[in-house]
């Protein structure tokens, strides 16, 4: 597939992306062989390939919740900039 220096100056101008004709002309070949490489990946038979999200097999790494004690809430608030009782303040952002 190939691709043409508009089509790559229109992207340029989507990504807000300064470039002299020298690069859109750069750009424009290298882009075109990336599609071309694309095109012939879309040619493989990959009617047997299972998909996949992943190229490892993965697995749950998380450990089994525990119930331990919790930091308190003294201890917690000891550097907090601002307090109120047991609670953090903080500034209201919503009206």
């Amino acid at each position: 597939m190939k691709i043409n220096r508009e089509q790559v100056a229109h992207v340029a101008k989507l990504a807000r992306l300064a470039m002299t004709p020298d690069e859109a002309e750069r750009f424009t070949e290298q882009l075109s062989n990336i599609l071309t490489y694309v095109e012939k990946l879309n040619q493989a038979d990959t009617s047997r390939v299972e998909p996949t999200s992943h190229v490892l097999p993965l697995f749950n790494v998380f450990r089994e919740d525990q119930v331990r004690p919790s930091l308190p809430a003294e201890k917690a608030l000891e550097n907090a900039p601002d307090k109120e009782g047991p609670f953090f303040k903080v500034p209201k952002i919503i009206e």
